[in-house]
């Protein structure tokens, strides 16, 4: 019996409430029994004095209850109320265990409508149905998660908290990670523990207690097969419909067409991850402009090969020097977010480039070619400016992206990348063995952007300097150095890391200066095609020079690296919803900047300065986020299969019967009005 009520009734009041709220039937009842007093008065006519005599009946305190349709109506409106209190109803599936984690996932997929009114909507009502099947004694928390985890609350066996927690998690536009929440959750539930096999730091530091974890997704995440569940029990709770409908935007770029000069072209790729074909048109803006529109026919997902239809879009132009291009489809989908993507056009900003030779015409004529002045602006300068006022404010300010040494070497680093012809960079991490000759190149790195596409075979150089660099160096070339028993196979060519910077250095000379001081080449390598293409990746990959039109894409949530314009030491940036945020410069001339969850575009302002500098477009572009199928079963440590989505959550009565209370206080008034009597 006892247990029948706590199932179907929950208790709202205290002892005392219940007690004054007994009272209020005896009360309407008593004043039933009450009999009128009336109080005598001479009037001259004999009407009213007829009317007394009616009334002679009530001269006592009390009269037998006489039968009334207004006391029993009043009488079953309190009864009612006092029913309501008690909050009557049932329960679905019993919760199980005493202590319980509620894992929302806040992915981007989570926005999808086809469940009403969001996924994300869905979950939450679900985890709060669960808060509110919890018993005395239970303790729960809740966690938020999409590529990060957020402990939106610690274990409390506080219900109201925990409500409160759940209906402020909000939606992310970010990509799903359920890795970071797992460790968060192991580590309460496995004291000491992070759930990861290969930790061998993880020490039981206290009594672990078991917990059931529940995970409200859609499974739109990467397998975590090593994780260790240890003490918890995980309850996968799917979140979606069977059969979501979306279509996406995943890629979209732009670039100069090389058929047409002067010309650009903007292309995109949609994909498909519903089963029907979907049509869609497909419309360009330029700065908020309609460019042009076209259709576009997707074919449906291929549920063989679980493979998304696709489909090219290709739009052409005239060249823009900058602007946002912007692409919408136009088509009702289950998720919007995917809909629409940007991307920013900028022409390419020169490197700023000092070279400080004492001469040197095969690399001075190298960066002075078309290709070269397009991306750097070079300042050419001897070695003995580098005891000029101006280069040591310059290379303390970080005003160059790029300084090349050739045959000599300054007295401390400069706040830059470097390039160092002949020569070693000042301090004791960068070593070199006595010049040997003679020199046969026999690898080159092909890998990193500074040695890529170098052909060397044919290149003949007389003397060079093996190198040894600071930890976390790179060989970009290796060659045979030396003769006869002393040759030693080494690295020539070498870049290593510096403070956030890094340093190329070449460990021979392209030209010198013999004993009597005329100028002489160490090597023929200025007069192979594969000099340029040195020079251009160093200018490249050193000088930070971009060479599309475009500026890259950012996923939301990821660092967006920003590079001033100008010599400045603060960047302002303003986000699609207006929100302003001031972000320092950093080593290498970048200011990174991380607060990217929102789609669209931010404009960028160098220092105190109105003018927008630059723009940075934040685009969806996640295949695995726009595709709303929903996984039957997710891998954390082992298999788990889904459960439907489904109220297990009290059914209330409560609400029925005030409505019902309601429309018999409407009846009684009307029985009141009209004298209705039994």
């Amino acid at each position: 019996m006892i247990q029948f009520f706590t199932s179907h009734f929950l208790n709202t009041l205290t002892l005392g409430q219940w007690l004054i709220l007994a009272l209020v039937p005896p009360a309407i009842v008593a004043l039933y029994f009450l009999k009128l007093r009336r109080q005598p008065l001479q009037v001259p006519s004999t009407y009213l004095w007829s009317r007394a005599i009616e009334d002679l009946h009530v001269n006592s305190l009390w009269q037998r209850l006489r039968q009334s349709l207004l006391l029993l109506l009043q009488l079953l409106l309190i009864g009612l109320l006092i029913f309501t209190l008690v909050r009557p109803g049932w329960k679905g599936t019993e919760l199980v265990g005493s202590r319980l984690i509620f894992m929302v996932d806040t992915s981007a997929s989570m926005n999808s409508a086809d469940v009403k009114p969001t996924r994300l909507d869905s979950a939450k009502q679900q985890a709060l149905a669960l808060i509110e099947q919890m018993k005395p004694g239970d303790v729960a928390m809740v966690i938020s998660f999409s590529n990060v985890a957020k402990v939106e609350q610690t274990f409390t066996d506080n219900r109201r908290l925990l409500r409160q927690k759940v209906e402020l998690i909000a939606a992310t536009n970010r990509s799903s990670d359920l890795s970071e929440a797992l460790r968060a959750a192991s580590g309460l539930a496995n004291p000491g523990q992070t759930g990861d096999p290969n930790n061998k730091d993880d020490i039981q530091t206290a009594e672990a207690q078991p917990a059931t974890m529940y995970l409200f997704t859609d499974g739109g995440f990467n397998a975590v097969p090593t994780f260790r569940l240890g003490n918890l029990k995980a309850e996968y709770v799917k979140v979606a419909s069977a059969k979501p409908r979306n279509i996406g935007i995943v890629a979209f770029s732009t670039d100069a067409n090389p058929e047409k000069p002067g010309q650009i072209q903007a292309f995109a790729r949609v994909e498909n991850y519903g089963l029907a074909t979907e049509k869609a048109v497909a419309t360009l803006y330029v700065n908020d402009i309609e460019l042009d529109s076209q259709n576009v026919e997707v074919a449906g997902r291929d549920p063989k090969n679980d493979l998304p239809g696709a489909a090219g879009v290709k739009f052409e132009m005239d060249t823009i020097e900058n602007g946002v291009l912007k692409l919408e489809l136009e088509i009702k989908d289950d998720l919007p977010l995917d809909n629409r993507a940007y991307t920013v056009v900028n022409l390419p900003q020169p490197a700023k480039i000092l070279l400080l030779t004492p001469g040197n015409d095969a690399l001075e004529l190298a960066l002075a070619t078309d290709e070269a002045v397009k991306m750097a602006k070079v300042t050419r300068q001897p070695p003995k400016y580098m005891e000029d006022k101006k280069y040591l404010d310059a290379a303390a300010d970080s005003s160059y992206d790029l300084i090349i040494y050739d045959q000599c070497a300054p007295k401390q680093m400069p706040n830059c990348n470097t390039l160092f012809i002949g020569t070693l960079p000042p301090g004791n991490e960068w070593q070199a063995a006595p010049k040997a000759f003679p020199t046969i190149v026999r690898d080159v790195n092909q890998l990193h952007p500074l040695s890529q596409l170098l052909a060397m075979e044919n290149v003949k150089i007389l003397e060079s300097t093996p190198l040894t660099g600071p930890p976390g160096s790179t060989p970009l070339m290796e060659a045979y150095v030396g003769q006869g028993a002393d040759t030693k196979f080494s690295t020539i060519y070498m870049i290593g890391p510096r403070a956030g910077y890094e340093d190329a250095v070449l460990g021979f000379e392209i030209v010198g200066v013999d004993e009597k001081g005329d100028v002489v080449s160490n090597t023929d390598w200025m007069r192979r095609r594969s000099f340029p293409v040195f020079v251009l990746n160093a200018i490249k990959y050193l000088g930070g020079v971009r060479t599309g039109l475009a500026m890259p894409s950012v996923k939301p949530g990821a660092p967006a690296a920003l590079r001033a314009l100008t010599a400045v030491k603060t960047l302002t940036v303003r986000s699609p919803r207006g929100e302003q945020f001031a972000i320092d410069r950093e080593a290498q001339n970048q200011f990174i900047f991380t607060r990217t969850d929102d789609l669209g575009v931010y404009d960028v302002r160098e220092g105190s300065g109105d003018k927008v500098s630059q723009k940075v477009a934040v685009n969806l572009f996640d295949p695995r986020e726009s595709n709303l199928e929903p996984r039957e079963k997710i891998e954390i440590g082992e298999e788990i299969s889904a459960q439907k989505a489904k109220q297990v959550s009290r059914q209330e009565l409560w609400r029925w019967l005030l409505l019902g209370a309601i429309g018999l206080l409407i009846f009684e008034w009307y029985v009141y009005n009209r004298r209705v009597y039994l």
